[in-house]
């Protein structure tokens, strides 16, 4: 009978160890990927690295706010081609992203502004290498007709 047990008991310790492997497992491979954080825009004309975007989600949608811009000399630049409410606004504090809703893995419906032409766009947004990358797709009418920037994470 002691040698049941002990067969028994091994069994269960085994049973119990996997369970909870798999259990502390499931919220690393259950975890969306998502845009939330702070991100390095990298300008499309050199290719050098133009500002720090800060993403936050407020009931569902998306918002992004320039939190910082990299080169020194348009720190202090306003957005004198921006419409409405934003026209003249500083860049630094400037909303430029607004209403992106998860579907699926994407994050669509939103509008993202271009604080250089004053351009308004649709957005859609794509996690990318494993939450390192953001695909920022701005486009008017469909999104074929359009271009993707992709955004570094820093936080």
């Amino acid at each position: 009978m002691s040698v049941t047990r002990g067969i028994g008991r091994g069994a269960a310790v085994r049973a119990g160890a996997l369970l909870a492997a798999l259990l502390l497992a499931l919220p690393l491979g259950a975890q969306e990927l998502t845009p939330v954080g702070l991100w390095q825009t990298i300008s499309d004309v050199d290719g050098k690295p133009k500002a720090l975007i800060r993403i936050r989600e407020v009931q569902g949608e998306l918002t992004g706010v320039i939190e910082q811009v990299i080169n020194p000399e348009k720190r202090d630049a306003l957005c004198d081609l921006c419409p409405g409410e934003r026209h003249n606004q500083p860049i630094v504090g400037l909303t430029i992203l607004t209403g992106a809703r998860r579907e699926g893995e994407r994050f669509t419906g939103g509008k993202i502004l271009d604080p250089d032409s004053g351009k308004l766009y649709s957005c859609i947004l794509t996690v990318i290498d494993g939450g390192k990358r953001l695909q920022v797709r701005g486009f008017l009418g469909f999104s074929l007709f359009g271009r993707t920037q992709t955004w570094d994470r820093r936080e």
